[in-house]
């Protein structure tokens, strides 16, 4: 079960790692492309999203683990 846990946390920290580089990024690349920036808003926001989903996906993940283990 240890394992699975570890594989759970490395997860949420890839997850939540590659969610703020990403952002950055598409900060970076709005500031520097004025006439992309409504794709770039239009990116960032999509990966908030995919942030809250696998954030809400994860705690259910822990709950279920905690009720049921």
């Amino acid at each position: 079960m240890d394992i699975v846990e570890d594989l759970a946390l490395l997860l949420i920290v890839l997850i939540r790692s590659g969610s703020v580089l990403r952002i950055v990024y598409c900060f970076i690349s709005m500031a520097s492309d004025e006439e992309q920036a409504v794709t770039y808003k239009k990116r960032i926001k999509n990966t908030i999203m995919f942030y809250i989903m696998a954030e809400s996906v994860y705690i259910i993940r822990d709950l279920a683990m905690h009720y049921y283990g």
